[in-house]
């Protein structure tokens, strides 16, 4: 079996995690570590990486290319138990915490190798592609074979960086780790999001557009749009901010199951559609009816029949919405002039909200 040797340093975090750092030549990075990309196979989320930037590679290979470069920038994989360390003899630093000692790495046909990038895809892929085997390229490495723990370390590691916050928003559902406080809040509602799209009884049933599903014939939605609003209605005082404690999740989801089935019951000529042919599709639309969510929710909740009291109210709304011809009164809008800006989402959600509070009020 063809393998490499390198000098490492070995220490222990976390749980017991082996964690190594070493050099190896900037052209071989791709040829030991998998780029385990982000995709959906029979519903399971697989992967974390996003895809390649072209652009962006080929900027870093042309920069590597100009010759004695400084590239200190250290590569982050997860490497598999088929990977070996041997100590050297002799006394260790650190205490007696850090080891010295050689690395065994399995060389392996694409798809089945001993290591994955965690961090770094970018830069691997111009390495090879600038043929760097003089540029030795610092590495450091932990060792586990759970996907879960790379997706961990992939947020963690990105976090700072400019990631696309849909990539992030979909692995946050996946993880099991202690998250910053700044990521916390968005789990909840991308756990709900993803759930409204895999599942058959849902309204959004395969209409999410997925960083995981670029491609998807059926997806008119974006999660980025339905994520925030399910946030804004988790937040305290919003329709679902009372389900809390256990099972509350179960019932939230419930909730959005019931009243997004009555929007699209009440605009079925809008429903599904792409967002040129439907403003109630666009992220404005999603928006806007995600906050009218909290009026209606609230007061359908207090009934005895829920979907009644949702559906009762979305139809006396519903001659007065122009989600795909007309133009919208007060505003002077036509239908597809709205934008998902903060002008036009603020002003189309209190046009609705005030009409939902004028209808509702009863009969003199």
């Amino acid at each position: 079996m063809s393998k490499v040797v390198v000098r490492a340093l070995k220490t222990h975090q976390g749980s017991d995690v082996a964690v190594y750092a070493f050099f190896v030549p900037g052209d071989q990075v791709a040829e030991l570590a998998d780029i385990s990309r982000l995709k959906r196979a029979d519903g399971e989320l697989e992967g974390f990486q996003r895809r390649e930037i072209k652009t962006h590679v080929a900027e870093i290979a042309e920069f590597l290319k100009q010759g004695q470069v400084l590239f200190p920038n250290a590569i982050i994989l997860a490497l598999s138990s088929d990977v070996r360390f041997k100590s050297s003899r002799g006394p260790s630093g650190e205490d007696g915490q850090v080891r010295s000692g050689e690395l065994t790495l399995p060389l392996r046909p694409a798809g089945q190798r001993a290591a994955w990038v965690v961090d770094g895809q970018q830069r691997s892929l111009a390495l090879a592609k600038a043929g760097r085997a003089d540029l030795l390229v610092p590495v450091i490495a932990f060792q586990s074979d759970d996907v879960t723990a790379r997706r961990e370390q992939f947020i963690l590691v990105n976090k700072a960086k400019p990631l696309s916050p849909r990539l992030i928003d979909e692995l946050l559902p996946e993880m099991g780790v202690n998250l910053p406080r700044s990521l916390k809040p968005r789990q909840a509602p991308s756990e709900l999001c993803t759930a409204l799209n895999d599942d058959p009884a849902s309204p959004f049933f395969g209409l999410v557009k997925r960083e995981s599903q670029p491609n998807s014939p059926t997806g008119v939605v974006t999660d980025s749009a339905l994520a925030k609003a399910i946030r804004l209605n988790l937040r305290p005082g919003g329709a679902l901010g009372a389900y809390d404690g256990d099972g509350g999740l179960e019932a939230a989801y419930q909730a959005l199951v019931d009243y997004w089935s009555a929007v699209r019951d009440a605009f079925p000529e809008a429903w599904g559609k792409p967002s040129t042919e439907s403003r109630l599709m666009h992220a404005a639309g999603i928006q806007v009816m995600g906050a009218l969510m909290d009026p209606i929710w609230t007061r359908a909740d207090a009934t005895s029949d829920p979907k009644a009291a949702v559906a009762a109210a979305l139809a006396r709304l519903a001659p007065r919405c122009c989600w795909v011809d007309g133009v919208w009164e007060d505003l002077n809008w036509p239908w597809n002039e709205v934008q998902a800006t903060t002008r036009h989402i603020k002003g189309l959600s209190d046009l609705l909200l005030k009409l939902d509070r004028d209808l509702s009020r009863p009969a003199r």
